[in-house]
């Protein structure tokens, strides 16, 4: 072998024993997660983490119905909670899907908007009641502080972990998406609402005719009620309590060092943002691994057809049983094999070439040379490892971002989106053929696959670095602008604007006034010479 082979070599291996060994002075971070499917993005960071020798600890619920107590990767911090969180959010999905069903009407709208904002209210006051529970609690706040934490890691869809960093005084890294009122960057970066859409809820793109950008509007101000008047008084009752000074939540999340933002501009649309903003959209995605043998050998019989496959992510279990019945008829016409999570009752209709599963190693399937649509709600993690995996996506969003998220798909060609009150076994039949068999669709996801990939470091190694790199400069605040410390009228240069007009307005006037006075005087000296 040529010597200068054998260099590079030792230089590419040197470069992987060094990127890729557990650092010897692993941190401590202490970590507050959101449960749900975020808390499946938190895992996956934390056992990178762990993997690299890092030392966590994790804040969790009683009733948590995700995260569990005993783990080897982390040690537990158990809190209690006035309800059980996988009961009070199943209770609001059901409704949800109910008012859905019933059409696009603006008193659809109205009531579900009423719902929504409700709910919001009372999820963010369960869990500032449960976080408090901590503050009141000296023997464990003693041992929080005794522990010496390097940084907080907290999901900011709820406020908690934020405020426990500002009280603990320790640096802030989010994996975040959403915050307590919406989309990340509406408060973190300049949002143009010309071009920007809001999310969730406008179902916009950031090509705005004119009505759009009043809909834009009505949309943000949607946003600022609920951040000002049902979300907001939660956490700035905690601040008053527990923080010297006091505080709000909007305050708290721009002073965060580093924001792991859970997305990309392969699949968002351009936007301004910041320095302190790290793009890790799709990092829980890799190369799809073998399937088990039995789920081989079904994907395998599906021969030149290939296979589709069908989930509503974590927090649904079925669609209402008419829906599920017209889609197991139309999957039983397919010539395709089906692979379906659903648990709920079994369709009359199932076709014998369809095979029910509680759960499916998804990242796999997607990633399976066979897999030909994935029929989806929209959830971020489907979409993005549809993306990763070049799948294209039959789309059935059914609340919260996923409308807007499969609408970014469907923008770039990639996706088809029906509406859950629009399905019946004639719109399921043709969107899913549409999406089977007219080839632009699997092309564009396919392109979309291949700039996702096109990056020089992979959006896991990114958060890994950018979260080692807060604890090593404990913190990162040279990343952060001071606009956020300016007030309102300042940072939109009003008081700038008002001085300027009025200057100008003083100079316009002057020669008037100057006028008018020699001319009172001249006509005054007249008028005396006269009499």
């Amino acid at each position: 072998m040529p010597l200068h082979h054998v260099g590079g070599m030792f230089v590419l291996f040197s470069s992987f024993l060094i990127f890729f060994t557990p650092l010897g002075d692993a941190g401590k971070i202490l970590v507050y997660p959101l449960d749900g499917s975020h808390w499946v993005n938190m895992k996956i960071l934390l056992e990178e983490l762990h993997a690299r020798g890092h030392d966590i600890s994790v804040i969790r619920a009683a009733t948590s119905w995700y995260i569990p107590e005993k783990s080897p990767l982390y040690t537990s911090i158990t809190i209690e909670m006035d309800k059980d969180v996988k009961d009070f959010f199943n209770g609001f999905i059901q409704e949800q899907m109910k008012a859905h069903q019933k059409g696009s009407s603006l008193l659809t709208f109205l009531n579900l908007t009423k719902r929504f904002l409700s709910f919001i209210a009372q999820a963010h006051t369960l869990w500032c009641d449960a976080a408090s529970r901590i503050f009141e609690n000296p023997k464990m706040l003693k041992d929080l502080i005794d522990a010496q934490y390097d940084l907080v890691l907290t999901d900011p869809g709820i406020g908690p972990g934020v405020v426990l960093a500002k009280y603990l005084k320790l640096p802030l890294v989010l994996n975040v998406r959403w915050i307590t009122s919406g989309e990340g960057h509406f408060v973190l970066a300049p949002s143009p609402l010309s071009y920007v859409p809001v999310i969730p809820g406008s179902g916009l793109t950031d090509k705005m005719d004119f009505t759009q950008r009043i809909k834009n509007i009505f949309f943000y101000s949607l946003i600022w009620f609920q951040e000002k008047f049902m979300v907001g008084p939660a956490y700035d009752s905690m601040c008053d309590k527990y923080i010297e000074g006091g505080c709000d939540i909007v305050s708290l999340l721009q002073d965060a060092d580093i924001w792991l933002f859970r997305s990309d501009f392969v699949f968002e649309f351009p936007r301004p943002t910041m320095p302190n903003v790290v793009y890790i959209g799709g990092f829980q995605c890799k190369p799809a691994q073998p399937l088990p043998a039995d789920l081989e050998e079904f994907v395998q019989s599906a021969g030149e057809h290939g296979v589709i496959i069908m989930t509503l992510g974590t927090l649904v279990n079925n669609l209402p049983e008419d829906v599920v019945d017209e889609i197991a008829n139309v999957f039983a016409e397919m010539p395709q094999k089906i692979i379906w999570r659903h648990r709920g009752k079994r369709p009359s209709t199932l076709g014998n070439n369809t095979l029910i599963v509680d759960w499916m190693p998804q990242k796999d399937l997607l990633g399976h040379p066979q897999t030909k649509v994935f029929v989806a709600h929209g959830g971020t993690n489907g979409v993005q490892e549809a993306i990763y995996y070049g799948v294209p996506v039959l789309g059935i969003p059914l609340f919260f971002d996923q409308y807007d998220n499969l609408l970014r798909l469907q923008e770039r060609g990639a996706a088809k989106i029906i509406q859950l009150y629009e399905v019946n076994g004639h719109t399921f039949e043709r969107g899913l053929k549409e999406v089977l068999y007219k080839d632009s669709y699997r092309q564009n996801m396919q392109r979309l696959s291949h700039l996702h990939q096109d990056q020089p470091v992979a959006p896991m190694d990114q958060a890994i670095f950018w979260v080692e790199y807060v604890m090593r400069h404990k913190g990162a605040p040279h990343l952060r602008t001071q606009a956020y410390k300016m007030p309102w009228y300042s940072y939109h240069s009003l008081d700038v604007l008002v001085f300027l007009m009025t200057a100008v307005t003083v100079l316009l006037s002057l020669p008037f006034a100057v006028f008018r006075f020699l001319f009172c005087r001249t006509g005054g000296n007249r008028k005396l010479k006269q009499n």
